[in-house]
């Protein structure tokens, strides 16, 4: 396609109303209109300029045509209209190009429907494109490598490329010795003795245990009252705005008294609903891509955030910082009062998100996975997490 356009004009700019009609073919005529997706973000990357739509992922190279298409469809149009602009181009090779941008999602076609994530994104308005870029560029991670193979990748790095220090020490600064903390009692000893378990024994986990867990990290403790606001739940945990975005879904797989599913937790009154009945083969561990040893737990916790909760009071993307933090207050209670129970807690963020979601019967936009805790019995005769045993070995997850 030739790059010397003969300067049309700008093509944002809306035609005159004579040859709109011409370009639809009289008055009376239907013909397909196209309008640029309101998701996109363009940057440069390795040298070539990229268009992306983070709401549906689609991610393509773009050249100088491809962004003159897409910024004369701001409004419903049709390629005839395009070709009166861009008369230097062929009518067969435009409507190709233009073809080709809304079967990546790029543009929107008026005779199909509209793709469920692209009209759920409207309530994140407010918030885009800077959270909604990050949030959704970021979900579905392809988890390709095993984690030996990841550990030896890793130990070759370093070998070339050291990491770098994991504190920092200003270089002549003046400085105040402190005097030791003060330690003992309960508090602290659970504080001192949380860690990641990555082994977990055939114990099952008993319901009390469990209903604990629940209980303290997410259950409603209390109700404030802000007037004309309404209600707002209090927490052990804090929460941007006491908006509490955060609802637990609980995978269980082996919990005394309680049948194998997925359960929402409800915690204005502390019970179980159930979402889904029973357990498939492995589902933990392809829940959390690469972890294997975490198919041998209990019990996981699936943290989703409700996003319009935050989003009605703070109309800027600043705010989506608020969801990711409360999320990680919520998960270190859960693991401190894993334990305090003298249970085998663990977290992480390593998720097949749509896979969860799905199951979950979330549309992964208004509401959407963000963080799992699980938790699982310790094995017998030991008082520190120990890495899972045959590491490059699968273990049964039932």
């Amino acid at each position: 396609m030739p790059a010397d356009l003969e300067s049309p004009r700008r093509l944002a700019e809306p035609l005159p109303k004579e040859e709109v009609i011409r370009a639809r073919g009289g008055r009376g005529s239907r013909q397909v209109l196209f309008r640029r997706s309101p998701w996109l973000v363009s940057y440069w990357d390795a040298g070539g300029f990229v268009v992306e739509n983070y709401a549906t992922r689609a991610r393509v190279s773009a050249d100088p045509l491809a962004s003159q298409i897409l910024d004369f469809f701001g409004e419903w149009r049709t390629v005839d209209a395009l070709a009166l602009q861009l008369r230097s181009y062929r009518r067969s090779s435009l409507r190709e190009a233009v073809s080709g941008l809304a079967a990546h999602t790029l543009l929107e076609r008026s005779d199909r429907a509209a793709d469920p994530r692209t009209t759920a994104l409207a309530s994140w308005s407010a918030w885009n494109p800077h959270a909604g870029l990050f949030h959704f560029g970021t979900k579905d991670v392809p988890y390709n490598t095993d984690p030996d193979t990841a550990d030896r990748w890793l130990r070759r790095k370093a070998r070339r490329e050291p990491p770098p220090p994991p504190l920092k020490r200003l270089a002549g600064a003046r400085r105040t010795a402190l005097p030791p903390p003060r330690l003992g009692g309960e508090f602290t000893d659970v504080l001192l003795a949380r860690r990641t378990w990555r082994s977990f024994s055939r114990r099952a986990l008993d319901l009390g245990s469990l209903a604990t867990l629940l209980g303290i990290t997410w259950r409603v403790q209390g109700w404030m009252d802000f007037g004309s606001l309404g209600k707002g739940a209090l927490k052990t945990s804090p929460s941007g705005g006491a908006r509490h975005v955060l609802e637990a879904y609980v995978l269980v797989r082996r919990v005394r008294g309680l049948a194998p599913g997925l359960y929402h937790y409800e915690a204005g009154r502390h019970r179980l609903a159930l979402v889904r009945r029973g357990l498939k083969r492995g589902q933990i561990a392809a829940y959390l891509p690469t972890q294997w040893w975490y198919g041998a737990a209990s019990a996981v916790v699936l943290m989703t955030a409700v996003f319009p909760r935050s989003q009605w009071k703070y109309g800027f993307p600043r705010a989506y910082r608020t969801v990711l933090i409360e999320a990680g207050h919520f998960c270190q209670t859960f693991l401190l009062v894993a334990t305090w129970l003298g249970l085998a807690p663990f977290c992480s963020m390593a998720l097949a998100d749509s896979a969860i979601e799905r199951d979950l019967g979330v549309d992964g936009v208004t509401e959407s996975v963000l963080y799992a805790a699980g938790v699982g019995t310790r094995p017998a005769g030991v008082s520190w997490a120990p890495w899972p045993p045959q590491r490059s070995r699968r273990p049964s997850p039932q």
